[in-house]
């Protein structure tokens, strides 16, 4: 936001309402009509389609200072493509997108910051796309780890706040093989975990069998 002027940024904290969310809780669904966007204060969101198995396909983490349905600003795409859920306690500030809009006609600056998010998220969604399909558990697993220390905490030392569970369905994978992997992990000093916290001691060989698959 640091792209938009004082009447700009007015005009925005006229237009925009702060919502917090418990861990767990849904933020938005799947086929709703989308007339709001949705910045990332606080919290981790997990981004995701649903089938009618049951079984998420999720398409994106997002940590704070990210943005929620930048999709719908494509004429035609009136409903969310995707459901949005807390990870952990979240913030979130939902602005309509009629005013978002207005913003990205009347600063070019801040359209081009807008462009370059969609495709950060274009650039993760094919990556997570071809590292379910192409790559095998322990690549997928390693890509999972790799993405948890590069782009959410940006640090090889992190605190551990999703479940095995979660961890699973990210990786497009059982429980019982996130738990089977993670100890085959510790046993070759791949990783530590202390405290809630995971380690990834070798960075080098953790990046090799994400490449490997």
């Amino acid at each position: 936001m640091e792209l938009l002027n004082s009447q700009e940024l007015e005009l925005l904290d006229s237009k925009m309402v702060e919502v917090s969310y418990r861990k767990g809780e849904i933020i938005c669904k799947q086929g709703a009509p989308a007339t709001q966007l949705m910045i990332v204060r606080e919290g981790l969101v997990k981004i995701y389609m649903e089938s009618n198995t049951g079984e998420n396909l999720v398409l994106h983490i997002m940590p704070e200072m990210n943005i929620i349905g930048l999709s719908s600003l494509f004429e035609g795409n009136n409903t969310y493509q995707f459901s949005a859920q807390a990870y952990l306690d979240t913030r979130i500030q939902v602005v309509d997108t009629a005013t978002f809009k207005q913003l990205i006609r009347s600063n070019s600056s801040f359209s081009l910051k807008v462009i370059g998010l969609l495709a950060e998220y274009n650039t993760v969604i094919s990556g997570r796309f071809y590292c379910l399909t192409q790559k095998q558990t322990y690549g997928r697993f390693a890509d999972v780890l790799l993405c948890l220390a590069n782009r959410i905490y940006k640090q090889q030392k992190f605190p551990l706040h999703l479940s095995r569970k979660e961890l699973a369905e990210i990786a497009g994978m059982s429980v019982e093989s996130v738990a089977r992997i993670l100890t085959r992990f510790k046993e070759e000093q791949l990783i530590e975990l202390e405290c809630k916290h995971l380690n990834i001691l070798d960075y080098n060989r953790m990046f090799e069998i994400s490449q490997k698959g």
